[in-house]
């Protein structure tokens, strides 16, 4: 019986978006065969746009670089993330 990988999720919180969103992205577009699923949030109406965000991701792959983008976005200042991790 061959067992199923673990299913992570990453919850990046960006503090200052103009700060940070350029390096965020640039990691997510580097790793991103390894990201099944990304949602982004952040509150937004006619007069207002957040300054700090959510990011969900959904990751995917071998675990050796889902290691790699967690330790690469850990290394923005200005962000917080936090992981789950589901075993099967």
């Amino acid at each position: 019986m061959t067992t199923k990988p673990d299913k992570i999720i990453l919850g990046i919180q960006i503090c200052d978006r103009l700060k940070a969103a350029d390096k965020v992205q640039k990691i997510l577009t580097k790793y991103g065969c390894n990201i099944k699923t990304r949602l982004g949030l952040h509150e937004v109406t006619d007069e207002f746009c957040s300054e700090s965000g959510l990011i969900l991701l959904e990751l995917f792959g071998v675990s050796h670089m889902q290691q790699e983008l967690e330790n690469s976005l850990r290394d923005i200042d200005g962000i917080i993330v936090q992981k789950m991790k589901f075993e099967h």
